[in-house]
């Protein structure tokens, strides 16, 4: 008679039923990873982190040091608000050169030859030959040049803000401003010479600014 222990498993009978058990056992086993090489093991380089472009400075160390900085940070300023209000960027531009209206009129100004342009290097020429050392001939002369030159600059003025008119009402039929609110800006943009102009100019001389 065979005595059985107690709480010891009996093996089944079945074979197949042990090789079942055996793969599962297998199976809940950790499996071990496969090696994966490295980059520098294959060849490959790593590419390296960006760094911030920002140098943090130290703290001055004493006073005139620092109104030096603050007078390099003004400088870097206003070259920042001069390079901007040439480029006719928007947020650089004072509130009378700011909208798309007076980008227009200026765009009319500078692609036209006007008068007014001419009236203070005439006036100087003027103020030389009105000279009492000159002979009555040329004082006559520098007179009547001196009325040409005003009623061209007042010819030349009108038929620019005619210009500005027809183009904005064309260009902007229903602004807010009506036309005759730019025309004393366009008038005093004439008179400045070209290369002083601010905002600088965008078009050339003799191109079509259609409305």
């Amino acid at each position: 008679m065979q005595l059985s222990l107690p709480f010891r498993r009996k093996q089944s009978a079945d074979p197949d039923q042990n090789a079942v058990e055996e793969v599962e056992s297998t199976s809940s086993a950790p499996r071990a990873r496969a090696y994966t090489p490295s980059k520098r093991e294959l060849g490959q380089s790593t590419p390296k982190r960006r760094t911030s472009g920002r140098v943090v400075q130290p703290a001055p160390t004493n006073r005139r040091e620092a109104l030096k900085r603050m007078r390099d940070k003004d400088r870097e300023a206003r070259a920042e608000r001069r390079a901007g209000m040439l480029a006719g960027k928007e947020e650089f531009l004072p509130a009378r050169d700011k909208g798309p209206q007076r980008a227009l009129v200026r765009d009319i100004v500078d692609s036209r030859r006007n008068a007014a342009s001419w009236f203070l290097p005439g006036a100087v020429l003027v103020i030389l030959g009105s000279s009492g050392a000159w002979p009555a001939t040329v004082r006559l002369a520098a007179n009547l040049f001196w009325v040409v030159l005003a009623v061209g600059v007042v010819v030349d003025s009108a038929l620019l803000s005619m210009r500005v008119r027809k183009v904005l009402l064309k260009r902007f039929p229903k602004a807010d401003r009506p036309p005759r609110s730019h025309y004393f800006y366009a008038i005093m943009r004439a008179f400045q010479f070209r290369r002083l102009r601010l905002p600088a100019p965008k078009v050339k001389v003799g191109d079509r600014v259609d409305a």
